[in-house]
């Protein structure tokens, strides 16, 4: 039985969005596939063989992210087009509440693009973290 999407969860539309840069593993990044992103990076996208895979595989990727990182107080689609837009000037991080590191990103453009890469790889257990911390 399929489970009904709720507020917040992985959008289908965006994942497709991210994977026209695909072969820099953008959607494999935003879908909670970070080592497999990272390959695609490197590789562009498995020269293209895999980028193309991929366009049939992102539904049931989309899926499985929605299942692993389930949605509560902190939107992963926001946070992800805020990093993939405005990453360089810390949106992603005032976003998520981080004052201090947001002004270190606007003032250090993304702390000279090391913490852009790091929050690719990190930006979803980032939120996962943050939907799971007690409200007081």
């Amino acid at each position: 039985m399929q489970r009904q999407p709720a507020l917040g969860d992985r959008s289908t539309l965006l994942a497709y969005l991210f994977w026209i840069f695909g072969f820099i593993g953008l959607h494999r990044f935003y879908l909670g596939r970070p080592i497999s992103g990272a390959i695609w990076a490197l590789t562009m996208g498995l020269l293209l063989v895999g980028w193309l895979v991929d366009l049939f595989l992102i539904p049931a990727m989309v899926e499985d992210a929605s299942e692993r990182y389930p949605a509560k107080t902190t939107d992963y689609n926001l946070a992800w087009v805020l990093l993939v837009l405005l990453g360089i000037f810390g949106a992603h991080r005032f976003y998520q509440g981080k004052i201090l590191s947001g002004f270190l990103y606007l003032f250090t453009v993304g702390v000279f693009g090391l913490g852009i890469i790091y929050d690719l790889f990190t930006l979803n257990e980032q939120i996962a973290e943050a939907n799971n911390t007690p409200d007081w």
